[in-house]
């Protein structure tokens, strides 16, 4: 694969030599332009030599709220102390450690025989980051950050910790399809990813499609801030996701499964690798299962980088070697997917609650949730409070409980607002008042109720029957920040804009224009530039952006400006009509 062979160079070089792409094209029978093609694409390629030492500070939410922008100016200021270029300090997209913010990349060259390797690092100080810096300048061994790799007593782990395998060993014996589809339905299973679709439906209708090549994708790219849920599933229990992802597999007559899973998520890789070798070596994967006739390679693709690659049609275009740009749909994967044959899809997290649903019965996933919730769920939370992490909590869960499992506010501070899905949802207020509240959501009010609290808001959601986010003007998905008083909401409405901007493939014109007129308009209102008159572009903006296109990113981009209009215009006008920020935080011409 050209993604494969372009980070093996990548690695070995630190970056793509022109020679090195010649050669790569002789040997692949691909034309030159095809490899650069790729190779622009994906933020993991370098095409420059790159510095001695490169420092990447993660930009958004988590980190945001964490210092990330005092930190990169203090390490900038090092670089510059040590001069000659040899120090290069840059701003990156979410590297997933939002419960460990603020995070950075260090990439040198260091081991034997030497390579450009990058390392990870979360909720350093500032000393401990220069001293990191400095043993790599000097090609010293950077000191490694382990994360815990301990097996929690989750439900969703039936085996706790132990890979048995059951389900896997049922099918074989019983080759009963439908009766693992009934227990996905009876369970309410649906996608963890954000999207919320039936599982049962979808395995039902790649199983359905004709012809013998069909594929199990599992979607473990993970790179919306805030979400770090599936990272800690891949560590703690990769077994759960390989069944889930082998039984998908089987059930709809697969001839192959892929993991992709992000390049920054080196750790979780190396465990997903020892549990797919042991589970090949006990013949729960690959050729002949379990002594049967029954054939399923499981294999890691590892990715590039990109948020745009969350989205499932994307995913496929970078395995299938192409610029990962999502597709026009119709047709859906289900039904065209990858190499155009049709394609199961699922996050980390949905093929993981698999073996415990058949385990225990569809009813007892089903009859976990709590207020007219179905079902159990992991939650990411960070922000601003006192224990940032994944919570493995029932759906209904209100937002209260949910702060609360998470140590309450950070600092002491009152909530002033919540992102329920991360950068995709925009801003729901603490306090929500009657004229913002739609119509469809006024039912759950109290008699004669002039606002809400969005503390009492149950995190449910079952499309058409129980989802009050998306009934509040919001939607639920992976990861939840949580926002103290603190905070300008106008600059981290900004900080959040920037990374639709930043992370737009440019496919499209709608969201590769948009997203940056609406950055433009943030950067002039945190300055002090903003007439007041050009406020109303911005609901025709966000419409076009929503209706025209492509791909969920577009749409989604002018949610966090649609929410500071609507919820937070107090502070927005005191930017925009007197200049002046309220915390002091933006610098007002």
């Amino acid at each position: 694969m050209i993604v494969q062979e372009l980070r093996a160079i990548q690695d070995r070089c630190g970056y793509l030599p022109e020679p090195e792409l010649r050669a790569l094209a002789r040997r692949t029978g691909e034309p030159l332009h095809r490899l650069h093609e790729v190779a622009s694409c994906f933020p993991l390629y370098r095409l420059q030599p790159p510095p001695r030492v490169a420092v990447r500070v993660c930009r958004d939410m988590a980190c945001h709220l964490r210092g990330a922008r005092a930190l990169a100016q203090d390490l900038a200021a090092l670089a510059a102390e040590i001069g000659g270029g040899q120090v290069v300090v840059e701003g990156v997209s979410c590297l997933g450690q939002c419960d460990h913010a603020p995070a950075v990349a260090l990439s040198s060259r260091h081991g034997e025989p030497p390579a450009y390797q990058e390392q990870i690092f979360r909720g350093l100080k500032v000393g401990e980051l220069r001293q990191r810096i400095r043993a790599a300048l000097d090609g010293e061994a950077v000191p490694a950050q382990h994360a815990d790799r301990t097996p929690l007593a989750w439900k969703i782990d039936p085996y706790q910790g132990q890979p048995r395998y059951d389900l896997v060993r049922r099918f074989v014996a019983d080759r009963d399809a439908d009766a693992v589809l009934a227990a996905l339905q009876a369970a309410g299973l649906q996608g963890m990813g954000g999207a919320a679709f039936p599982t049962h439906l979808k395995w039902r209708a790649v199983r359905d499609q004709p012809g013998p090549a069909k594929y199990v994708v599992c979607n473990a790219d993970e790179s919306e801030p805030g979400t770090f849920k599936d990272r800690e599933l891949l560590r703690r229990a990769p077994h759960l996701v390989i069944e889930g992802m082998v039984l998908a597999g089987l059930v709809v007559g697969a001839v192959r499964a892929y993991l992709y899973v992000r390049h920054e998520f080196e750790e979780e890789i190396e465990a997903v690798q020892a549990a797919l070798d042991a589970a090949r070596a006990e013949r729960i994967c690959g050729e002949n299962i379990l002594g049967s006739e029954l054939t399923l390679p499981v294999e890691i693709f590892v990715s590039p980088g990109g948020y745009i690659c969350g989205e499932e049609s994307a995913l496929l275009e970078a395995i299938e070697d192409r610029r990962a740009e999502p597709r026009n749909k119709p047709p859906f994967p289900v039904q065209v997917g990858l190499f155009g044959k049709p394609t199961v899809i699922n996050n980390v997290e949905t093929l993981s609650w698999v073996p415990a649903i058949l385990l225990k019965g569809g009813p007892w996933y089903r009859d976990q949730g709590v207020r007219g919730g179905k079902g159990l769920r992991f939650v990411s939370v960070c922000g601003d409070v006192h224990r940032p992490g994944v919570f493995e909590v029932p759906f209904g869960q209100t937002v209260r409980e949910l702060i609360e499992m998470a140590g309450g506010m950070r600092g002491g501070q009152p909530l002033k607002a919540i992102a329920p899905s991360g950068p995709s949802s925009g801003y729901l207020p603490a306090v929500v008042r009657l004229e913002n509240i739609p119509e469809k959501f006024r039912s759950r009010l109290r008699a004669g109720a002039a606002e809400f609290d969005v503390l009492d808001l149950p995190l449910a959601n079952e499309p058409r029957v129980n989802q009050p986010v998306a009934d509040l003007g919001s939607m639920l998905g992976a990861a939840f920040v949580v926002v103290g008083e603190r905070t300008c909401m106008v600059d981290m409405v900004r900080n959040t804009t920037e990374f639709f901007r930043n992370e737009s493939c440019g496919k499209c014109v709608p969201c590769r224009v948009g997203s940056q007129k609406l950055v433009e308009m943030l950067t002039d209102i945190v300055s002090g530039r903003f007439a007041p008159d050009r406020l109303p572009v911005v609901d025709e903006l966000a419409r076009t952006m929503r209706d025209t296109s492509i791909c969920g990113l577009g749409m989604v981009a002018a949610n966090p400006m649609a929410s500071l209009i609507t919820h937070f215009r107090e502070e927005l006008d005191q930017h925009v009509l007197h200049r002046r920020c309220p915390l002091g935080v933006c610098a007002m011409a």
